[in-house]
């Protein structure tokens, strides 16, 4: 199952030919994790960072072909796995038909000290129904 983040190429995404800037699109997966903890886990970052946080402790990405302002991005979000305190997700970028990028990332679940804690079950229950 995907959770499906639309995102539009905005100026600030682009350099001065109009092509997204690679690190650009790390703000979009991050974008699209914090949509995906809010809407489809009901747990907005900005309650998790209260006590905790989930920070990224892995990141990898494949760009296939440039995205240009102005273009309609679809990033489509899989939970791919679940462990005690992490999770890891495979994330694919579309506009229409064309293959723009794809990512894998880890994510673990900290406590107000910074050290991985393990999931509560509601979350972790919620995340399984994302696999």
């Amino acid at each position: 199952m995907a959770f499906e983040f639309p995102q539009k190429v905005l100026f600030k995404h682009c350099d001065p030919a109009g092509i997204v800037f690679y690190p650009r699109y790390f703000e979009m997966i991050n974008d699209c994790i914090e949509a995906f903890f809010a809407d489809a886990l009901e747990q907005p970052f900005e309650e998790i960072l209260k006590s905790g946080g989930i920070p990224t402790v892995q990141i990898s990405a494949n760009f296939k072909q440039p995205s240009f302002h102005g273009d309609q991005l679809i990033l489509a979000l899989y939970v791919s796995e679940i462990g005690r305190t992490s999770f890891s997700y495979r994330l694919a970028a579309h506009c229409g038909s064309e293959y723009r990028f794809e990512a894998t990332g880890t994510l673990v679940n900290t406590n107000s000290a910074g050290r991985p804690t393990a999931w509560d079950d509601n979350l972790r229950n919620k995340l399984s129904t994302q696999m």
